[in-house]
């Protein structure tokens, strides 16, 4: 009876340690400091959204560069291989050859890494203009109302990457933001940042350091956390932080898939709803309690703002 009990153990051992490894479907190629890419979130289910943020990429990937071009491995004919395996040494050197060869032939246009953050996948690009391409995929999308996916929720271009600490992230961003801030460019801004599994990075201090370095930069730059021309999207994920500088971040529901289909909100003309104001209170003048409930609605259609079922920016800001 121990003995039927100890086999029972193992296979129970090894069906949880074969569920536990399946976890990392992935693979062990991770986010690092130097790659380029786009950030998609997803609530669970990480597979599926991986297919479909491949293909969705492929699709507009197709439209703006071509079809991708892959090159396929061209060995040499059976005759000369037969006669090369006479001598060990260079069938060892040919193999090896061919191996790192086909290494480099494999790197596709797009490639599905391991973020290092649950409902996050990283999706490392060659020869492609990430925030191009990204910002292109969302036009369509907002002009179209059409939905492509039922997974994705964000999709963030990663133009630039550094080491998650405060003096490296500075000292990188000093030249990475230049081509937009530095004189005489200059432009009206927000900083969008948000941190996942660190915790040695300060929001507002990091925030406060960035909006330092633009408005030296330019004095022109100014903070407009409304409606900014630009948007600074610094996402740290572990000791890696990724960056890009974004237009339409506002107009595009912070690059949510999901928000920019719907139908945009119309907001009521200022003059009319100054007149309309007036006429009321001439005829009839509401008790307090209808004002504040107006007053709180006002300022909550004011200020809304798109978010992911699930997952929210810890926050936006900028300094002077």
């Amino acid at each position: 009876m121990s003995a039927v009990q100890n086999e029972s153990r193992k296979r129970s051992k090894k069906r949880f340690m074969a569920g536990h490894h399946s976890k990392r479907w992935k693979g062990s190629r991770e986010l690092e400091v130097g790659m380029q890419g786009i950030l998609i979130t997803c609530n669970m289910n990480e597979r599926k959204c991986t297919a479909e943020a491949l293909n969705l990429l492929g699709e507009y990937a197709d439209k703006l560069y071509g079809l991708e071009q892959l090159q396929e491995n061209t060995g040499s004919s059976s005759e000369e291989e037969e006669a090369e395996e006479e001598d060990v040494d260079v069938a060892l050197k040919k193999e090896v050859a061919q191996l790192r060869a086909s290494e480099t032939k494999q790197e596709r246009r797009f490639q599905a890494l391991d973020s290092g953050a649950n409902n996050v996948i990283f999706i490392r690009t060659q020869n492609i203009e990430s925030d191009k391409l990204v910002h292109h995929i969302l036009s369509d999308l907002h002009t179209t109302k059409k939905k492509k996916s039922r997974v994705i929720l964000r999709m963030l271009p990663v133009t630039g990457t550094c080491k998650a600490f405060q003096e490296d992230m500075v000292k990188y961003l000093t030249t990475f933001l230049e081509p937009w801030f530095k004189t005489p460019s200059c432009a009206t801004y927000q900083i969008a940042f948000k941190a996942r599994n660190s915790n040695h990075n300060k929001r507002d201090e990091i925030i406060k350091s960035i909006a330092g370095l633009v408005g030296k930069m330019n004095p022109k730059n100014k903070v407009d956390l409304t409606n900014p021309e630009l948007t600074i999207i610094v996402e740290v994920i572990k000791t890696v932080c990724c960056l890009s500088v974004v237009k339409d971040y506002t107009l595009y529901r912070k690059y949510n898939v999901q928000e920019v289909v719907k139908d945009d909100i119309l907001k009521p003309d200022v003059t009319t709803a100054k007149a309309d104001a007036d006429t009321s209170d001439q005829t009839e003048k509401p008790d307090a309690g209808e004002t504040d409930r107006r007053e709180t609605k006002g300022e909550e259609d004011k200020g809304t703002s798109v978010s992911e079922k699930g997952e929210g920016d810890e926050g936006e800001g900028g300094g002077e």
